[in-house]
């Protein structure tokens, strides 16, 4: 197993138990780049050097600084700065470095997507401390609820959300660092400019039948990173001295344009919807007359054809 990213204590008034936690991610790619000279096709190093030796000697090579010579600094004034030593930021007195105090519980349908940070695995330090973990965990599964708290680590406070794991036989718990509100941009901003559009009960319905059709359970061992998998095999081609694979153009859109609820009824099988609709009335007048009056309802822009497939190497 890895080591512990955080060790420490959860506190929820006066319960506490040690945990460890660990990162739950972990990156899987397995295409590496370095920056290369084109000219000479070495690799370029980077190195920290004093800005003073490239400013006086700008065409000479600088010697580059010792990496024990190097702390952080803040700059309080234009080309002045306060010195900040490693131990100094260690000894920082914050109680959160040490311990998750949890302060409320909330519902688990309020830890919205875009508070999300990074998950992390919560297991109890030893055996000892596995009964008051598995209490709480218990306790946060039948209740459908999530502690937070706060946490230091990596140079800042953060939120922490802990929540039960699905899996009852594995029995654990997992953590999750949230985004503070300040750090996410006003929704606002981006759309309040959509325009208002009334919502046709008919296409509506040919909608929700079209996400009936689509649904299933999610399955993500069926999500592959077809990005890498294209970079391979451009390496290859490029190993091999084989023609460079290249997407074909998409053909030019025709500019045909389609009504709204014929692309739905195609979408989801066009007569049989029909047959299957939980309504079974006749068709509104304002769908009868979509035809004559298409210009003045939504439409969509049909694409051209496209096979989307590489040409071969």
């Amino acid at each position: 197993m890895a080591r512990p990213y955080w060790s420490g204590q959860i506190q929820i008034s006066l319960v506490s138990f040690g945990v460890k936690l660990f990162v739950a991610t972990e990156s899987k790619s397995e295409i590496r780049f370095h920056q290369i000279n084109r000219k000479t096709g070495e690799r370029v190093r980077h190195q920290k050097v004093a800005a003073s030796s490239i400013e006086d000697n700008p065409g000479e090579a600088a010697e580059a600084i010792d990496k024990g010579d190097i702390v952080k600094g803040y700059e309080y004034r234009k080309g002045e700065y306060v010195m900040i030593e490693p131990k100094e930021l260690e000894e920082l007195r914050i109680p959160s470095k040490h311990a998750i105090e949890v302060s409320q519980f909330i519902d688990l349908n309020e830890l919205t997507p875009e508070y999300m940070e990074k998950p992390y695995f919560i297991v109890p330090e030893d055996d000892v401390q596995t009964e008051a973990y598995t209490v709480v965990r218990a306790a946060l599964k039948k209740s459908k609820k999530a502690a937070l708290g706060k946490i230091a680590f990596g140079g800042r406070e953060h939120v922490f959300a802990i929540t039960a794991s699905e899996d009852d036989k594995l029995g654990g718990m997992m953590g999750y660092t949230m985004r503070y509100q300040d750090e996410l941009r006003d929704p606002a901003e981006y759309f309040k400019d959509i325009k208002k559009v009334a919502v046709n009960q008919d296409s509506l319905e040919l909608a929700l039948e079209l996400i009936k059709r689509k649904a299933t359970k999610f399955e993500p061992n069926k999500f592959k990173d077809q990005y890498e998998a294209a970079v391979r095999e451009l390496v290859e081609a490029k190993i091999q001295n084989l023609p460079i694979p290249k997407e074909e153009e998409a053909a030019p859109r025709r500019g045909q344009v389609i009504n709204l609820m014929d692309a739905l009824r195609k979408s989801v099988g066009g007569k049989e919807v029909e047959a299957t609709s939980s309504t079974k009335k006749k068709p509104s007048s304002s769908v009868r007359s979509a035809a004559s009056k298409e210009k003045e309802g939504i439409s969509l822009v049909k694409p051209g054809k496209s096979s989307g497939k590489r040409k071969s190497a």
